[in-house]
C-alpha cells in the first residue's frame, strides 16, 4: 500500500505533525489493510482506540500485531453483540475528536448516547452514509462528517472492482460452488452490484439483476443483463446475491418458492438484506456443513446461507486486495488531517470529499502504479 506510505511521508513535517493531539475513535475491520492505515495515522501523530466494524471479519493476527504497536484495540474475532456493542462504547470512552467509521454503528451509538463531544468523523460506506444522511435531514446531526464513500476514488475502484473480485473470491472459498451455466441473481446495480455482475458474467454465469430504480435498471438492460422482478427470478436462479443496504430484500415469499438448493448470500454491509428470522422460524438449528455454509431445511427443500448473512467478501474471503484499500484509505487518511485543520469551523452535515484531495489520491495512485500521465497541448482537446 505505497499510496498510505507516500502520504504518511509527505505529511510528516519536521516541525509538528498534522495529527499530534488529535484523539482517533475507529470503527473499521480489523484487516492487514486497516493495520496499513492505523499505523499511517499513529506514525502522524494521533492517539487511537479502535474497534470492529464486524465481528466475524476480524483478523486476530492483526490483532496481536497492533497490540504490540501498544494501539488501544477492543476487538475479538466472533465476539458476541453484546461485546461488539461494549467495544463500540470502550471507543467512545476514549472521547475522540474524530470518528472513523464503516457502516456508521459507531456514529450512531455517538448519537444515541449524547453527552460525547466529537469534532468531525469520516464514513466509509455507502450505507453509513446513507443512514447520516437521514440523521441531517432530521436535523439531529451533531457533527460534521465526510463521506468518504462518495469519492470517486472510492466507490469506482472499491465499490465496483474491489467488491466485484472478493464477493466472487468469497463465494468461491465457502462454496467452491461451479459458475459457468449458474443463474445468478444480483439485487441492486449501484457500484458494488455492477461490480458483482461483471466479475460473475466473467466467470460464465447468467445474471439477472433486480432493481427499484429505473435508471440503474436501464444501464444494466443496455449493458446485457436480464432484468427482471425478484419473485420472477426466484422460480429458476441457483443463487442469490444482495447488494443493496435495504431490509430484508429477500423474503418469506420468495424463500418459498425458490429452487431446492438454493443459494443466499450477502454483499451489503449489514445482515438484515436477507430475512434470517423467518429461515430460522423455518429450521431453529441448521447444519453447517462447511466453514460459513449453513443448511436450512425448509418445507421439504434445501436452501444454504452463506456467512451467516453478514458481509460474504469478508467473512468467507480476505476483503479487497490491498491495491484497492490502498485507495479508500488514503481518502480516508487525507480526510482525517483535513478534518484536524477545520475541527472549529465546519457546520454539522454530510461533506464529500473536498475535491483537491479526491484528485490528489488519484495521483497518488498513479505513481504507486507506475503510470504516467499524458499532457495537453493547446490544439488537443477530450470530449
Amino acid at each position: 500500500m505505497k499510496i498510505i506510505e507516500r502520504i504518511a511521508k509527505d505529511f510528516s513535517g519536521p516541525k509538528a505533525l498534522p495529527l499530534e493531539g488529535i484523539r482517533l475513535g475507529i470503527c473499521l475491520h480489523i484487516t492487514k489493510e486497516t493495520s496499513v492505515l492505523v499505523m499511517a495515522l499513529k506514525a502522524l501523530g494521533a492517539e487511537l482506540a479502535l474497534c470492529s466494524a464486524n465481528p466475524l471479519s476480524i483478523q486476530n493476527d492483526i490483532v496481536c500485531f497492533l497490540k504490540k504497536q501498544e494501539i488501544q484495540l477492543f476487538a475479538t474475532r466472533g465476539e458476541s453483540y453484546r461485546q461488539y456493542n461494549e467495544s463500540l462504547l470502550k471507543v467512545i470512552r476514549f472521547r475522540p475528536d474524530i470518528v472513523t467509521d464503516d457502516g456508521a454503528e459507531l456514529h450512531f451509538l455517538v448519537h444515541r448516547i449524547g453527552d460525547k463531544k466529537i469534532g468531525a468523523g469520516t464514513e466509509e460506506t455507502t450505507s453509513g452514509v446513507t443512514r447520516l444522511k437521514g440523521l441531517e435531514s432530521n436535523g439531529h446531526l451533531k457533527y460534521p462528517v465526510i463521506a468518504v464513500n462518495n469519492a470517486q476514488t472510492k466507490y469506482l475502484f472499491d465499490n465496483r472492482h474491489g467488491t466485484g473480485q472478493s464477493t466472487v473470491e468469497g463465494l468461491m472459498r465457502t462454496t467452491s460452488v461451479f459458475l459457468p451455466g449458474k443463474h445468478i441473481v444480483v439485487c441492486g446495480y449501484g457500484w458494488v452490484g455492477k461490480g458483482v455482475a461483471s466479475r460473475l458474467r466473467g466467470m460464465g454465469a447468467i445474471i439477472t439483476v433486480t432493481e427499484i430504480d429505473p435508471i440503474r435498471a436501464l444501464e444494466a438492460h443496455m449493458e446485457g443483463y436480464e432484468v427482471s422482478t425478484m419473485m420472477s427470478a426466484c422460480y429458476y436462479a441457483d443463487i442469490f446475491i444482495t447488494c443493496t443496504g435495504g431490509n430484508r430484500i429477500i423474503r418469506k415469499e420468495h424463500i418459498e418458492i425458490m429452487k431446492d438448493g438454493v443459494i443466499l448470500c450477502n454483499a451489503g454491509h449489514f445482515d438484515f438484506e436477507i430475512d434470517l428470522d423467518y429461515l430460522k422460524s423455518q429450521d431453529q438449528a441448521p447444519k453447517e456443513i462447511r466453514p460459513n455454509v449453513q443448511l436450512f431445511s425448509i418445507v421439504g427443500k434445501r436452501v444454504y446461507l452463506l456467512a451467516s448473512g453478514r458481509v460474504i467478501n469478508l467473512v468467507g474471503a480476505e476483503g479487497h486486495p490491498p491495491e484497492v484499500m490502498a485507495l479508500s484509505f488514503a481518502n480516508q487518511l487525507m480526510s482525517i488531517i483535513y478534518l484536524a485543520k477545520k475541527l472549529d469551523s465546519l457546520e454539522s452535515r454530510v461533506y464529500d470529499v473536498p475535491a483537491h484531495i479526491d484528485r490528489r489520491v488519484s495521483e497518488y495512485a498513479l505513481d504507486a502504479f507506475g503510470i504516467n500521465l499524458d499532457y495537453s497541448t493547446e490544439s488537443s482537446f477530450s470530449i
